[in-house]
C-alpha cells in the first residue's frame, strides 16, 4: 500500500471500531484508536502475510498482547479479508466468534487469544525461538500496551529475547499514557523506559506512533541490530482521531451513544 492507502485505512479501521463498540455496548475504544495508525501500517505494508492462506507456514505473525484493543485487529483482519466484514457486527455477540479480549478461535489472522496482561511477549519469544531454531525467516510482532508494563512477566520475556539473541522479534509499544485507573506516571511511573529495554539489551528507537514517515520507516528497518531484538516505543494518544476522546481516561471504559457515535464518524468524514 502506499502511505496514502495506509492512512485510508486507519481511517477506516477506526470507524469500524466506533461502530461496532456502539452495537455492541462495550469497552476499550480509546485504547484501539490509539494503535490505528501503527496497526494500519503494519497490515497495510509491513506483515508478510496471506488472508487466503491464513496458516502459512512463512507468514510473520503478530500478537496483540493488550487484548482488550481485540476490535480493532478485528476490522483491519476484515479489511485486509481474512474473513467477512458482516462479521464485525457480530462484535461481543453471544456466539460469536469475535470475542471483547481478542480470541485465535474461528479467527482467521489471529494468532493467540489474549486479554489477561503480560503474556503476549512471552508467546512471541517461544514464537520467534521456535523460528530460529527451524532457520524460518518468519518474524514475530508483539503489540503491548503501556499500562501492561507494570506486570512483571513482560520483564521475564524481555530478559529471555536478547539471551537468545531473537532478533527477529519486534515489540512495539502503544505508550498512550493513560492506563485503566489514571495516567501512567501516576499509577506507575515507567521513565526513563526506552533506557529500560535498552539495559536489558534491546536495540530502541523512540516515535510519534502518529507519524507514518516515522512509524514506516521503524517498521522497513528491522532488525535495528543484529542479534538483537527491537523494542519500538511509540509515542501515541488515548483515542486518537476523535476528539472529544483523546486523552481522556473515561474512554477506557464507556462506548459512544448514538449522538456520539454521530458525532466521531462525522469527524473521520464518515456516515453514521
Amino acid at each position: 500500500m502506499s502511505v496514502e492507502d495506509v492512512k485510508e485505512l486507519a481511517r477506516t479501521i477506526r470507524a469500524h471500531t466506533l461502530r461496532m463498540v456502539h452495537k455492541a455496548k462495550a469497552s476499550h475504544v480509546g485504547t484501539c484508536l490509539s494503535m490505528a495508525d501503527l496497526l494500519a501500517a503494519l497490515y497495510g505494508r509491513i506483515l508478510k502475510v496471506n488472508p487466503l492462506a491464513p496458516h502459512w507456514p512463512e507468514r510473520d505473525r503478530f500478537i496483540l498482547s493488550k487484548g482488550h484493543g481485540a476490535a480493532i485487529v478485528y476490522a483491519a483482519l476484515a479489511e485486509r479479508g481474512f474473513f467477512p466484514k458482516e462479521w464485525l457486527e457480530t462484535y461481543c455477540e453471544d456466539g460469536s466468534h469475535l470475542c471483547g479480549h481478542i480470541m485465535h478461535s474461528g479467527v482467521p489472522g489471529v494468532e493467540a487469544s489474549t486479554g489477561s496482561l503480560g503474556h503476549g511477549l512471552s508467546i512471541g519469544c517461544g514464537m520467534a525461538l521456535a523460528g530460529k531454531r527451524a532457520h524460518e525467516e518468519t518474524r514475530v510482532f508483539v503489540m503491548l500496551s503501556d499500562g501492561e508494563l507494570d506486570e512483571g512477566s513482560v520483564w521475564e520475556a524481555a530478559l529471555f529475547a536478547p539471551h537468545h539473541h531473537l532478533d527477529n522479534l519486534t515489540v512495539i509499544v502503544d505508550y498512550n499514557k493513560i492506563q485503566s485507573f489514571g495516567s501512567v506516571q501516576n499509577v506507575l511511573g515507567l521513565e526513563p523506559l526506552a533506557d529500560k529495554w535498552r539495559a536489558f539489551g534491546w536495540a530502541v528507537r523512540e516515535i510519534n506512533g502518529h507519524d507514518y514517515d516515522e512509524i514506516i520507516d521503524a517498521l522497513s528497518h528491522l532488525p535495528f541490530e543484529r542479534d538483537k531484538p527491537t523494542a519500538i516505543i511509540a509515542h501515541t494518544i488515548k483515542g486518537k482521531g476523535v476528539s472529544f476522546m483523546e486523552g481522556e481516561l473515561a474512554w477506557h471504559y464507556k462506548s459512544p451513544n448514538d449522538e456520539q457515535l454521530a458525532e466521531a464518524l462525522n469527524g473521520l468524514g464518515e456516515d453514521v
